[in-house]
């Protein structure tokens, strides 16, 4: 499986997770940091059984579970419109753009 964040979609890493800015739609979604190793393991090119090998290594979580769960994170992003259909394509890693709030000055 081929994973990319469709054009208009930002990612940043928050303290939290990741956060997701749709700026064609103007929202944003924001992933808790299981969702965010999984996030971060297709975007690095990663297969989904590389993002279920990360998460059973990092947390407490049999591998049924872990593939669930990856399946349902590329599902929700797809449905939401913030993700690119497969395409059999390698990962154009250029085409992955970072969002970064702007700092404010006083």
């Amino acid at each position: 499986m081929t994973f990319t964040l469709r054009d208009g979609v930002f990612t940043v890493e928050t303290e939290y997770g990741i956060a997701l800015l749709d700026e064609d739609r103007d929202q944003y979604w924001t992933l808790n940091p299981s969702a965010a190793l999984i996030l971060r393991t297709l975007l690095d090119g990663g297969s989904a059984d590389d993002a279920v090998r990360t998460l059973t290594q990092e947390y407490a979580v049999e591998k049924d579970t872990a593939h669930r769960d990856v399946q349902e994170l590329v599902g929700e992003l797809r449905a939401a419109g913030l993700a690119e259909e497969d395409t059999g394509r390698p990962l154009v890693r250029h085409g992955i753009r970072r969002w970064r709030p702007e700092k404010k000055s006083r």
